[in-house]
């Protein structure tokens, strides 16, 4: 039996699990764990500029790949308080991530010691799983929990607190016949895919509603070949957004109160029947749960028990994995389209394809200052189906989700419960490290984009490319649009005269020289025949200096974005197609 630190019997199990990749930085009481991973070489680290920021680098990491498991490392005491935003971030969209904290010597935990604070329990609400450990002898076990409480049943993060005295306790530890914990996951069976089916098939106007879940599982192809053999639309939520490509004939769009299409809510509301996968019913998807389920049947499976019945109460309800649901909904299915069983959806299938083609939102405005909705139409222009979106909240990320297109999984990566500004910078670093040869586009509006500016100096120094479109009307738009009903435009407004940079005429902030002196490259445009040029620009650039580069788009100061209070009640602020 080979006897090692407990720090080192804790990387070797990282490497043995598959998590490779580490964002953090270090400090004296988190010090032993990172003279480990220098050790042992199998880990990979990116230097964050803020604990935060880290854990949404860890986020954006595990989002962009099946399998993929984000670490965050930081020290004791502000450095785990710092990941709580990120813990919360993903919980609530069942994310997988392991956050690693060292903490004070075990007999100072009582003593008011120098950061000593007890992160287990600040951190429990919002994670998984969380536990200090008190004795070296559980470091590996600790660690085996941890990797199986992430991945079993609806996943989430684990925080894994570590006192310096117990990171470098020797013990006796055997990596070579170290194995992973069984993973367990429910499955659907045949009487109740068989259940499910038939409630389907009895519906005239059925809709299938795949959310995050089915993306978790890996099951898109799943998807999609179930909805073409029952010939069912398919509504992606936000979350699941790319389960489906955006040019599939079963592509029925989008509903919600903000986030949604105009024809995507018109076909909720014609439909009379709705199979929910992988999905929580959020209430900017669902709006109020009378109006959603009025005149609808509504079968929903979820790998979590207690999401069933916890927002609306389905007709009927399936414990399941989304790939282990899909899979059997796929074989039975195919059964009954090999005996005729099937109803003939084609109808149907057409008038959502007519309220597709027809219920469109106008994009190609010519006005200075620029309008948003221009921006989206030349991105789209721009970038292709194997682009990666990266975005977190604000009206850039609602209208964004309204006129962009998605055609693959994974190709739209949004923090979807917390939103927290601030997200998309180091989420985007994430991705981008984990797809270095893919094409990653972020999303903010200048107040998420200068929450956590400082990380783009991270993607200049570990040469991590992306592209950063950052849509400026110095306001906080969202805030403002939702303070009309309280008649007030109160502490949203970010402009200000730069003294620096008089040019801006009163839109504050430089973001060209800032991101220029983190190490960037930037474009600003205030034309709006010249977003395409700056976006073309924008991937040589990419592809000549390898850092982050940033197109701002100086927009005009108010736009109101469509959205409603339900679903049969959105406003449309600008001219339709």
């Amino acid at each position: 039996m080979a006897r090692m630190r407990a720090v080192d019997a804790a990387v070797l199990i990282l490497e043995k699990e598959g998590a490779t990749q580490a964002f953090g930085l270090p400090g004296a009481a988190i010090n032993p764990f990172y003279s480990a991973m220098k050790k042992h070489g199998g880990i990979k680290h990116v230097l964050a500029r803020h604990v935060e920021a880290a854990s949404h680098m860890a986020e954006g990491y595990t989002r962009a790949a099946a399998g993929n498991i984000g670490i965050c490392v930081g020290t004791s005491g502000p450095a785990g308080t710092d990941m709580i935003t990120g813990l919360y971030s993903a919980s609530a969209d069942s994310i997988p991530i392991l956050c690693i904290t060292g903490q004070a010597p075990v007999a100072k935990l009582h003593k008011e010691d120098f950061q000593a604070v007890d992160i287990a329990a600040i951190a429990k609400p919002v994670a998984k799983w969380t536990v200090t450990v008190m004795e070296a002898a559980q470091v590996p076990g600790t660690f085996q929990k941890a990797f199986q409480v992430m991945r079993e049943g609806r996943p989430g993060p684990v925080l894994v607190d570590l006192p310096i005295d117990v990171q470098l306790a020797e013990i006796d530890f055997d990596i070579d016949t170290y194995e992973p914990l069984p993973v367990l996951r429910p499955a659907a069976t045949r009487a109740q895919a068989e259940k499910a089916l038939a409630l389907l098939n009895l519906a005239e106007r059925p809709l299938i509603v795949a959310g995050g879940g089915v993306i978790n599982a890996d099951a898109a192809a799943l998807l999609v070949e179930f909805a073409e053999l029952v010939g069912v639309p398919v509504v992606p939520t936000l979350m699941g957004w790319g389960v489906i490509p955006d040019d599939h004939a079963l592509m029925a769009g989008m509903v919600g109160l903000q986030t949604s299409h105009r024809y995507g809510n018109a076909t909720m509301l014609a439909s009379d029947f709705v199979l929910g996968i992988g999905n929580r019913w959020a209430n900017r998807h669902t709006g109020s749960v009378a109006k959603y389920t009025e005149g609808r049947t509504i079968v929903h499976v979820d790998i979590e028990p207690t999401q069933i019945g916890r927002v609306l109460a389905p007709s009927y309800g399936i414990v399941s994995d989304a790939r282990a649901a899909l899979e059997m909904f796929v074989e039975v299915a195919g059964e009954w389209a090999a005996a005729g069983k099937l109803a003939d959806r084609s109808a149907w299938v057409a008038e959502c394809a007519e309220r597709r083609a027809t219920m469109l939102r106008k994009t190609h405005f010519d006005e200075v200052p620029i309008k948003p909705q221009r921006v989206y139409e030349e991105m789209n222009r721009a970038f292709g189906p194997e682009t990666r979106y990266v975005s977190t909240i604000g009206l850039s990320q609602i209208q964004a989700a309204q006129m962009l297109h998605v055609y693959r999984p994974r190709h739209w990566i949004n923090a979807g419960q917390a939103g927290p500004l601030g997200w998309t910078v180091p989420a985007a670093l994430g991705v981008a490290v984990a797809d270095p040869d893919g094409l990653v586009v972020a999303l903010s509006g200048d107040y998420d984009f200068q929450f956590l500016i400082e990380e783009l100096a991270v993607g200049a120094q570990f040469n991590i490319p992306y592209i950063h479109v950052v849509v400026n009307n110095s306001y906080l738009g969202l805030i403002r649009q939702a303070q009309r009903g309280l008649e007030m435009d109160y502490c949203v407004q970010l402009s200000f005269e730069n003294i620096n940079s008089p040019e801006l005429n009163g839109y504050g902030v430089d973001h060209v020289k800032v991101v220029e002196g983190l190490g960037c490259k930037a474009v600003r445009v205030t034309d709006p025949d010249e977003i395409l040029p700056a976006l073309e620009k924008a991937k040589r650039l990419l592809d000549e200096f390898r850092v982050p580069v940033v197109v701002e788009v100086i927009l005009e100061r108010v736009t109101n974005v469509a959205m409603g209070t339900e679903i049969d009640a959105v406003t449309e602020f600008e001219p339709v197609a």
